[in-house]
């Protein structure tokens, strides 16, 4: 599962450090899952594009000589507005797995995103000390659907966020040429034991236990069930994000899915101001897909963002430095925001929301706010 060269000594200075060092010790099959995107990989590639085309307008005088970072997501207190994104399969990059990943966003500070295809168990999960939300598929299995709601209450997790933009998997052509699969040891560890997959496409594995009818009504129900806030990931028309809200939705996150489900999705940058533009401050808004450094969390910020949930760098840090690379890729996130914010005259998150934001040629214009 790994192999390669040893990745350097000093320290990352950015988050794409991290994937170069991820690179190195990552069989190439793992790299092209984390990091690949479905189809020609457009939307991969449009949601960094959107970022380097957002240009913030910093203020002056503001006599800020160091920004506050600290806010509050979902109710959870956070040292900055960043929580770690649901992902499956930890334990493929490294050994600490997801108990390593909650265990360094306890310590950083940041809400953990625990997912339903995580590799261990929700409750190894909820004794680490921090702050855990709890991603939800729609399963086939109702039963378990139920049972995992419950859990993620019994357990005392923060939120239900709830993925409505995966009916089935992405065409994501790096892994089909690959043939690559599911390893025994990476199987999701909150299904049935006859649904764990191991050795199995992901494709295949998603299309067996994720129940691709999942509709309004559905959420309805959900929203009847849970006494947890509900948090609706995968949203990125006006339209459905109203709809949610109107239904009880208490949080969205604005995500193309790190372009891995439809290709040639809207970037979810983009996407983001007409959303907050709609539904104002009815619901809570974060924002995931291409989030790379602390630049960037400002950015959406200034957009109407609540917060953002960061993917794929964590699991670069996971790879190349077990849980205390990411303690320490969380630190260097926290790091670039506070310097960010404060070179742009914002001295906390609330000030930061307010900042102006220009785009270059290329972006739409009435997406901006």
């Amino acid at each position: 599962m790994t192999g390669g060269r040893a990745a350097p000594a000093a320290d990352p200075l950015t988050l794409d450090d991290l994937e170069d060092r991820a690179r190195a010790v990552l069989a190439s099959e793992v790299y092209d899952f984390v990091a690949g995107g479905s189809g020609h990989e457009s939307t991969l590639g449009a949601n960094r594009a959107a970022f380097d085309r957002c240009h913030l307008v910093p203020r002056v005088l503001s006599g800020t000589a160091a920004a506050d970072t600290t806010t509050t997501l979902l109710g959870a207190p956070a040292s900055m507005p960043v929580a770690v994104a649901p992902m499956a399969f930890h334990t493929l990059v490294h050994p600490d797995g997801e108990p390593g990943v909650a265990r360094a966003a306890a310590a950083a500070g940041v809400p953990f995103t625990a997912a339903t295809l995580a590799a261990r168990p929700l409750d190894e999960l909820a004794v680490t000390g921090g702050e855990l939300f709890f991603q939800l598929y729609w399963l086939r299995d109702r039963d378990r659907t139920e049972r995992l709601i419950a859990e993620a209450e019994r357990l005392g997790a923060r939120a239900l966020v709830l993925t409505v933009d995966v009916p089935f998997m992405g065409r994501r052509l790096r892994d089909l040429r690959n043939g690559f699969a599911v390893p025994a040891h990476a199987a999701p560890a909150n299904l049935a034991p006859a649904q764990h997959g191991g050795g199995q496409s992901v494709g295949g594995h998603a299309a067996a236990v994720i129940d691709p009818t999942l509709s309004w009504s559905d959420l309805e129900r959900v929203r009847r069930r849970t006494r947890l806030p509900l948090v609706l990931k995968g949203i990125l028309d006006p339209a459905d994000a109203r709809r949610a809200v109107d239904l009880g939705a208490d949080g969205l996150v604005v995500s193309n899915h790190g372009g891995r489900q439809l290709d040639g999705a809207v970037p979810s940058l983009l996407a983001l101001a007409g959303i907050r533009d709609e539904v104002g401050d009815a619901c809570e808004l974060l924002l995931d897909s291409g989030v790379r450094g602390g630049t960037d969390v400002l950015r959406a910020l200034a957009l109407g963002a609540s917060g953002v949930l960061l993917g794929r760098p964590v699991l670069w840090a996971l790879a190349s430095g077990g849980e205390p690379g990411v303690t320490g890729a969380l630190k260097l996130l926290r790091t670039e925001l506070a310097a960010a914010m404060a070179l742009a005259g914002a001295p906390d998150v609330a000030a930061a929301g307010r900042l102006g934001v220009r785009w270059a040629p290329g972006a739409n214009e009435r997406e901006a706010r």
